[in-house]
């Protein structure tokens, strides 16, 4: 058992929450709505992958860089982690790109 992918999933979420944290994008700017949103987006995508995994689409894959610890059937922890990430930087994204476009009009 290899916690790699997971170690790998957390480090690319804390430097997320650096870069939010130094340019306040997400949370830093509404935590509460921030966190809704956040969890929102993970369990739309929870079950998006569970309808997945039911029609047969999905299926975990087996490799030796994840803990293989499931939190339900073929729904590896890791997964919940990746999604979790995976929204955090869209909004990181979309709040980063706004708070360019808005310096930039500013400057004109």
């Amino acid at each position: 058992m290899s916690v790699v992918y997971f170690l790998v999933l957390l480090a690319s979420i804390g430097c997320m929450v650096l870069l939010d944290r130094r340019f306040s994008l997400f949370f830093w700017r509404d935590a509460r709505r921030a966190a809704i949103v956040l969890a929102v987006g993970v369990v739309f995508f929870v079950l998006w992958d569970l309808l997945g995994i039911g029609l047969g689409i999905f299926y975990r894959g087996e490799t030796a860089f994840m803990t293989g610890i499931v939190v339900a059937p073929e729904l590896p922890l890791e997964e919940l982690f990746f999604l979790a990430f995976l929204c955090y930087l869209t909004m990181v994204l979309l709040t980063g790109a706004d708070a360019l476009f808005r310096a930039r009009a500013v400057r004109r």
